[in-house]
């Protein structure tokens, strides 16, 4: 069998809006591409698409696909690794069962996911479909830690277009609501091997002992976390705000990661939908299992599963209206904060409602103020001082406003905190201890049955590489340099340990501050309304959540961010942004043929990619192309050529031809190369001359529901009819 050589530049296939836009756009980066010589792959990294590779032997041979994910978990371990990465699904439960019978409809003959599985069968199949669940690609992925933040052109627009913030009053309602005791923050333990171990996680109770998890090895030097959720405390805590959001006449709303956090954040998840139907479930708890009501699920699957009771129905509708009025997702189609777990994503609803002035669509259809539950108390922190902050001092103004970079620890699965597989549900009380191979009890922890017990764990090779970045970054900058950790709290104890010894080692103490995540979010704040700029230097979780706060209160999006991942075997990962409104998106194409994702993250990923690519490949016609996607994109702001939200305005596909028609003017205008000057001259007035006709055909087909053959298994030819409407411009790209 012949193996056709690799790419120089590896572009994501993934899922939702990304991968609709990529139908239209990726052609266009192939071709211009080509002219240096570049090619440009796809590998499959899709929800759909993992499925396929994880459940081979239920397939056909024509309906086999390689295990593309597992292929580029290697490549990014190499120095050759090129990789454009856009935002797949991070799937939960309701995706993914939507994903396999949307792929079983389409005759492949793929197990259902056992949601209570009784078999060992059924326990083997359940474990494959768990590997895909939740942040399942980023860990492989991420080699290297992460350097985010707005390109120059995006900042600059943004302060020159000022988009707009909701009013904060100092009267406002809204408050963060987390646990003061039995959450994961104050149980947490954490220490430092000062040699290469193995260890095993064991539930001790008075029937006996249970292994966990054996086997979990760890290279000397490793920061290993262990801590737990209380049940007990969480229920109470959660009986208790729902009490007082009632009293105070706001908004119930429930922030949480049930994506990335695979594990822990559906349990919590399932902990609020149980006690915010407290009633119903201590009088129809035995029958609303027996109709297999999995609260974990949300409330959505909860009522699909006993709309047939009248007498489930009745007492859950009456309960509704005792409750405190809930924070909803879709106020028109009755869907609240806890219909899906993966419909509210902390990192996205959070700053949505802050920079919306502390307001949430209420069931009624109008904004209130809202108690936003977030239980965990570790990152809370950092939304309640930003809300407690713009009550006191009115809302941020995008024009004048700097920027918050952000260095984030991730590489080597670096603080997979509740997605990782050492995370579970306790069966039954007892004490869990993470015990080393010489007999060493590294953790311990007295548990009760239902608590969330989980362990997690940051190297030091990624530890070093993320300080130095740090430094590199400062140097480079001049900006006022902050690493988010709390003395006080266990795991971020040991990574200062790490980090203070390398900044004196390099003499640059001075440069940096090390502050709690309460602190370090007034200081940035305080930092950017000032004009000036600061560097948030953070661990994983807090990379993930002000990667959005930041990026969505300066520029309204973050899906605009310049994200590369310098990977540590020297290779590069540019991903393109973040993909939490993405279903929105979809639903709207598909109602009305009109799609409103903006490619601008796209746009500056492969910036990036063309000129890191030149450099490592010693190709100077990559950097003249990059060079030249950089004024495209700064021509696509400008000349306002963002998609619009509105069906008949332009939309993706409208920016694309900008896009393509930008870069090809850059090139035909550039005077380093002459041959690229001169193939693109007739592309830049072609693209020009057919203007009308390209934007007529572009906007025909808006207004009419679009059919692209699936939501998660797209038909090829229908998405390509949907996607690329001109036939002018297809004949010109080619």
């Amino acid at each position: 069998m012949v193996t056709s050589p690799r790419p120089d530049i590896i572009y994501t296939k993934v899922d939702e809006a990304p991968e609709l836009a990529s139908a239209s756009l990726l052609p266009i980066i192939q071709r211009f591409a080509a002219a240096a010589g570049v090619s440009v792959g796809t590998k499959d990294i899709s929800l759909a698409g993992r499925i396929l590779a994880t459940f081979p032997d239920f397939l056909t041979e024509e309906q086999r696909i390689p295990d593309d994910l597992a292929e580029l978990g290697e490549l990014v371990k190499t120095p050759d690794a090129n990789v454009i990465k856009l935002p797949n699904i991070s799937a939960s439960v309701p995706q993914l069962v939507a994903a396999i019978r949307e792929l079983q409809a389409k005759g492949f003959a793929l197990p259902d996911y056992p949601e209570s599985p009784a078999t060992e069968d059924e326990k083997k199949i359940r474990a494959r479909y768990d590997t895909i669940k939740g942040s399942a690609v980023n860990p492989v992925l991420r080699e290297g830690n992460s350097d985010r933040r707005a390109a120059k052109a995006v900042k600059a627009f943004a302060q020159a277009n000022p988009h707009r913030m909701g009013v904060w009053s100092a009267d406002s309602k809204t408050r963060v609501a987390s646990m003061s005791g039995g959450d994961f923050r104050s149980n947490e333990t954490s220490a430092t091997l000062d040699k290469e171990s193995t260890a095993s996680i064991v539930l001790e109770t008075a029937n006996g002992e249970t292994v966990l998890k054996d086997g979990v090895s760890y290279p000397a030097g490793t920061v290993v976390d262990a801590t737990f959720m209380s049940a007990q405390a969480l229920d109470a805590f959660l009986a208790a705000e729902i009490e007082k959001t009632k009293a105070e006449g706001v908004l119930f709303s429930l922030h949480m990661k049930a994506t990335m956090m695979k594990v822990s954040d559906p349990i919590i998840f399932g902990h609020a939908v149980k006690t915010f139907l407290a009633p119903v479930f201590e009088a129809h708890g035995e029958a609303m299992a027996e109709l297999g009501v999995n609260p974990n699920q949300g409330l959505g699957a909860l009522l699909d599963k006993v709309s047939s009771n009248a007498g489930i129905t009745a007492a859950i509708e009456a309960c509704m209206a005792d409750r405190p009025p809930m924070y909803m997702v879709n106020s028109d189609k009755g869907i609240t904060n806890l219909h899906v777990p993966s419909d509210v994503i902390i990192d996205a609803s959070m700053p949505a409602l802050i920079r919306a002035g502390g307001k949430g669509w209420g069931p009624d259809g109008k904004e209130h103020d809202a108690v936003c539950v977030i239980p965990d108390d570790s990152y809370a922190p950092v939304y309640d001082e930003a809300i407690n902050f713009f009550k006191a001092n009115g809302k941020l103004n995008p024009a004048t406003a700097g920027t918050v970079q952000n260095l984030g620890l991730m590489a080597q699965k670096a603080e997979e905190y509740g997605s990782h597989p050492t995370t579970f549900e306790i069966p039954e009380d007892g004490t869990v201890k993470m015990v080393l191979e010489d007999g060493t009890v590294l953790h311990e922890h007295r548990v009760e049955q239902g608590d969330i017990w989980r362990s997690a764990s940051a190297r030091k090779a990624p530890i070093e590489d993320w300080v130095n970045l740090a430094i590199e970054r400062q140097k480079t900058t001049g900006y006022r340099s902050i690493f988010w950790l709390d003395e006080t709290r266990a795991h971020d104890a040991e990574l200062i340990a790490y980090v203070k010894p390398i900044l004196d080692a390099k003499g640059v103490s001075d440069k940096f501050e090390i502050m709690a995540p309460r602190d370090a979010t007034r200081a940035s704040l305080e930092t950017i309304t000032k004009g000036e700029n600061t560097i948030a230097i953070t661990g994983n979780v807090l990379r993930d959540y002000l990667t959005d706060l930041f990026p969505i209160l300066e520029l309204a999006t973050s899906a605009k961010m310049l994200s590369i991942v310098k990977l540590m075997q020297g290779g590069g990962l540019f991903e393109t942004g973040a993909g939490g409104s993405a279903p929105k998106h979809v639903q709207q194409l598909h109602e009305e043929n009109h799609l409103r994702w903006d490619s601008l993250g796209e746009f500056c990923a492969l910036g990036e990619s063309l000129k890191f690519l030149a450099d490592a490949k010693d190709n100077a016609r990559a950097r003249v192309l990059g060079e030249a996607v950089e004024d495209a994109t700064q021509g696509v702001l400008d000349n306002g050529r963002s998609p619009s939200r509105k069906v008949g305005e332009p939309d993706n596909r409208d920016s694309h031809y900008w896009f393509a028609r930008y870069w090809a003017e850059a090139l035909a205008a550039q005077g380093d190369d002459a041959a690229l000057a001169e193939e693109f001259t007739p592309i830049a007035a072609a693209l020009a001359e057919n203007e009308t006709a390209i934007t007529n055909e572009l906007a025909a087909p808006q207004g009419d529901p679009a059919d692209t053959g699936g939501y998660y298994t797209a038909d090829p030819a229908k998405l390509a009819s949907v996607m690329r409407p001109s036939a002018t411009l297809n004949e010109i790209i080619g």
